[in-house]
């Protein structure tokens, strides 16, 4: 995916979940292992959210791979040590695609 995809994805996702009741914490979160797209919190839950984007469900359902998610879940764990957190979180996937934007709660692989 190009980087302007990404960043129009991104922009859909950061609206739907503002629209859903989340509040951004924070975007783009970097550290050696990987980037979290979307750091987002609602109900006392901190939501690590991955944004894939792909023309249909399935396509961008399969750009999650078990080698990200583990990349995703050593940086979030970054993050939780750097800002001496100890709250319930979860890992999350918003998809999205042309017509859709679907969210995917506590992915695993």
């Amino acid at each position: 995916m190009s980087r302007e995809k990404g960043n129009i994805a991104e922009a859909k996702a950061v609206a739907y979940l503002q629209e859903n009741g989340y509040m951004l914490v924070e975007q783009n979160f970097y550290s050696r292992f990987g980037e979290i797209d979307i750091i987002a919190i609602k109900e006392d839950t901190l939501h690590f959210i991955e944004v894939k984007s792909g023309v249909d469900y399935e396509s961008a359902l399969q750009n999650i791979t078990r080698t990200k998610l583990s990349r995703i879940i050593k940086t979030l764990n970054v993050y939780l040590k750097k800002n001496a957190l100890d709250v319930s979180y979860c890992v999350d996937a918003i998809l999205v695609s042309e017509d859709e934007i679907e969210m995917v709660e506590n992915i695993t692989l």
